[in-house]
């Protein structure tokens, strides 16, 4: 008898070491997967889009402003979005809320009394997400991340290369104006894509917006 009941204690301690190794090898990786290491950017309050995203790269610095220029071309790469710019007036900023959707829908509109894309301060470019009857081409970019490029092509033939930083999904009824349009940075040249919804509705009929902030890092021909 006092065999077996050693023989028992013996049992119950390995069994409780296994299960200590266990809950610390748990512990640590639950550490290590959700700690975010130095210098690294996780993806901002309020970035919906971001959710589920692993953590972006370390962002480059930014350049020196372009003369002001007007736009021609948007390219984003990495949703394989081409569009043509056209002027819109009046000024988006003077706006209290969400843009309203220009027409036609596979074209962008820069709100021309503001900034130009490349110089300093917020120039805003506004696309449709739909149409009515399908995507339009700003449709995916809230899929957009912190590192990823936008071009613009410039009337004075240089192509102003941003990266962004910053994706945000604010509700319709939570508008900020000043966040969405404005800059961020004193002296930076930066650009924001903001979505409108449905053109052929009054509403827009989406009950949230899409702001893409980027910043300029880079310049081209």
């Amino acid at each position: 008898m006092p065999d077996r009941v050693r023989t028992t204690g013996a049992g119950r301690l390995a069994t409780g070491t296994a299960w200590a190794l266990l809950l610390l090898g748990l512990w640590l990786w639950g550490r290590e997967a959700t700690d975010v290491p130095p210098g690294v950017f996780a993806p901002t309050t309020g970035d919906m889009a971001a959710v589920g995203r692993p953590a972006a790269a370390e962002l480059p610095p930014q350049a020196e402003p372009l003369p002001d220029a007007s736009p021609q071309r948007l390219e984003i790469p990495g949703l394989g979005v081409r569009a043509s710019v056209v002027a819109g007036s009046p000024d988006v900023r003077s706006a209290a809320g969400p843009p309203s959707c220009p027409q036609p829908s596979g074209s962008v509109t820069w709100h021309a009394a503001g900034t130009g894309p490349g110089a300093a301060g917020a120039a805003v470019l506004v696309g449709a997400a739909d149409t009515g009857t399908g995507p339009a081409v700003f449709h995916r970019v809230g899929a957009l991340r912190p590192g990823e490029q936008v071009r613009v092509a410039r009337a004075d033939g240089t192509v102003a290369e941003f990266t962004v930083d910053d994706v945000r999904v604010p509700a319709r009824d939570h508008f900020d104006a000043d966040q969405a349009y404005g800059p961020r940075r004193a002296g930076r040249a930066e650009l924001r894509l903001v979505t409108c919804g449905d053109f052929d509705r009054a509403d827009d009929g989406y009950p949230a917006n899409v702001v893409v902030s980027a910043y300029l890092t880079g310049t081209g021909r």
